[in-house]
This record gives structure tokens, C-alpha cells and sequence, in this order.
């Protein structure tokens, strides 16, 4: 048995406008999406009888909708390769986060694959093949940072500053289809240019529309969202929700600072767990990141 350990990055959208809707239903976006080294990792056993499995359950999420496997059938079908393999995964990336974990797992088995069972597409066949299994997925594929448009699949490169974060995710879990189909969610903001968001490349830039229908519909993102912005170092740097929640994130010009707010929050935390206390919101996740300048599975695509 040979096991090849592949890392799956998570994303934060750095802005977020909801700019139209197509008649099929799908919403226009603009948006950056940005790598962090907060990382999901899957562990790849490869078969030679064909057999697409997994070896790990993922909780409420069947097989047949699991992005690992679908991603790996849609790669068998797509070559015609006859080989298969055994994935399991180790979730770091939190589920309902807005983190892109289900999505960059699926492009990480894309990438992989694609490099070990020698099928040798090019990267914009894959991304063909990565759009049909989520709006997220073709920009893990793609591999830079990115300005995106349309449904997401329309990507260009920019390059942004080196920056920390500090990731927060309250006790709550988001389902991303919820939010889109809100009657109050805000359909028509302004298109912007790439050139106008890059005169200022920070998370200071623009809004999330989907925050004020997560915080209506999950009042526990709100308060952890207003008691984040209040603490420490936090006080006076803006929170703002990734995609469409429920994890939250602060954006800082060093990593130092991100981890000095990461033992900041933890340290509320544990104090308030020792007395009960009930005036601080909980979090399932707290941490300091770094952003990425690429993906780090970016070189595995030959052309």
C-alpha cells in the first residue's frame, strides 16, 4: 500500500458583492479569493481495479454527495483511466464555515489525481471538470489568488499584499444554499473594476451582501462578530464573514499580531468555560493564518 498525503487549502473571500442572477437561478458575484495555510488533508491509497472509495465518513454527508468521490469519478470518466483509489480525509477546515473546505478537497483530488494516476489534463480541463461540482471549486484549481466574476468561474490572477488572519467560527454552521435563496438577500450591488479593488487590496475593501442575511438568520455570528471587533488587539480592525458564513476573520500586517489575537480570544475562552460565564459568544474555531501567495498544490499541473 502506498499513501500520498495531498493538502487541501482553505480560502476567505476578501470582498463579496452579489451583483445580478441568471434566469437558471445562479447569482452573479464579485469577489477575491484568497489561500490561507489553515489546511484539510487527504490521504490517497491507489487501486488498480477501478474502485473509487473512501475510507473515512464525513458527518451528514452521504457518499453520493460527497465533492472527494464525485470529484475522482468525474476525473475517471473524463480520461477513461482505469485505475481508482481509497481517499480519506482529515477535516481541519470547518463544515458550514464559508472556508471553501468542501470545495477545495474536491479540487485537491483533481489536482492529485490527475498528477498520480498520470492522466495529464491541462489546467483548464480541469477546471472544466471542477465547475459542475461547486461555483468554488475551479479557483483551488486555478491555484492564485483571484478576482472572480460570473458565478465564480470567471478568475483572474492579482497579487496581493503578504498578510495574517485570525479566523473565528462561532458555534454555528451556515448552509450556503439557505442564504442565496433569502427573499431580503441584496441582488443588484454596482459592479466594480478589478483596477478599483487593487487600489486597495485589504479586507478593509468593500462588504459581504450575504452578512446581514447570516446575521438575521444566525443572531450567534452577529454577536460573535460585534464581541470579536471589541477585544484586544481585535478593537478598531474590521470583522468581516467569509462567503456565506458562519467563520469570521480579521485581517493583520503581520502574523505576530494575528497570533497575539488567537491567544487573546483563547484565553477569554478559557477563563469564561472556568466560570461559567455566559457574556462572551463560543467558538468552535480560533486561529492565526497566514495567506497564501498560491496554492500549494499549484506546480502539480503541467500546463
Amino acid at each position: 500500500m502506498t499513501l500520498y498525503d495531498v493538502p487541501a487549502p482553505a480560502k476567505l473571500n476578501l470582498f463579496l458583492h452579489v451583483v445580478g442572477r441568471r434566469a437558471d437561478g445562479y447569482h452573479l458575484l464579485q469577489t477575491v479569493f484568497r489561500f490561507i495555510d489553515l489546511c484539510d488533508t487527504l490521504h490517497f491509497d491507489l487501486r488498480r481495479d477501478g474502485v473509487i472509495s473512501r475510507a473515512t465518513e464525513l458527518p451528514g454527508v452521504p457518499e453520493e454527495q460527497d465533492l472527494t468521490l464525485r470529484a475522482a469519478h468525474a476525473l475517471q470518466r473524463a480520461t477513461g483511466t482505469k485505475q481508482g483509489v481509497q481517499i480519506s480525509l482529515e477535516k481541519r477546515i470547518p463544515q458550514g464555515g464559508g472556508l471553501g473546505g468542501g470545495s477545495s478537497d474536491a479540487a485537491s483530488v483533481l489536482i492529485a489525481l490527475n498528477k498520480l494516476w498520470g492522466t495529464c489534463l491541462s489546467r483548464r480541463e480541469l477546471m472544466d471538470l471542477a465547475l459542475p461540482l461547486g461555483a468554488d471549486v475551479p479557483v483551488f484549481v486555478f491555484g492564485q489568488s483571484a478576482f472572480a466574476q460570473g458565478v465564480g468561474e470567471d478568475l483572474t490572477a492579482v497579487t496581493l499584499p503578504e498578510k495574517a488572519y485570525l479566523v473565528a467560527q462561532p458555534d454555528a454552521s451556515v448552509p450556503t444554499p439557505r442564504i442565496f435563496s433569502a427573499p431580503d438577500l441584496t441582488r443588484d450591488s454596482s459592479s466594480i473594476t478589478m483596477a478599483v479593488f487593487l487600489a486597495s487590496p485589504t479586507s478593509r475593501f468593500g462588504r459581504n451582501d450575504l452578512e446581514p442575511v447570516v446575521y438575521r438568520l444566525y443572531p450567534e455570528v452577529l454577536g460573535a462578530s460585534r464581541w470579536l471587533a471589541e477585544q484586544g488587539i481585535l478593537r478598531g480592525t474590521p470583522v468581516r464573514m467569509s462567503g456565506s458564513g458562519a467563520c469570521l476573520f480579521a485581517e493583520f500586517s503581520e502574523l505576530s499580531e494575528a497570533v497575539l489575537a488567537e491567544a487573546e480570544i483563547s484565553a477569554i475562552m478559557r477563563g469564561a468555560d472556568k466560570t461559567f460565564s455566559q457574556t462572551h459568544p463560543r467558538f468552535r474555531l480560533v486561529q492565526a493564518c497566514t495567506g497564501l501567495a498560491e496554492h500549494p498544490l499549484r506546480n502539480w499541473i503541467a500546463r
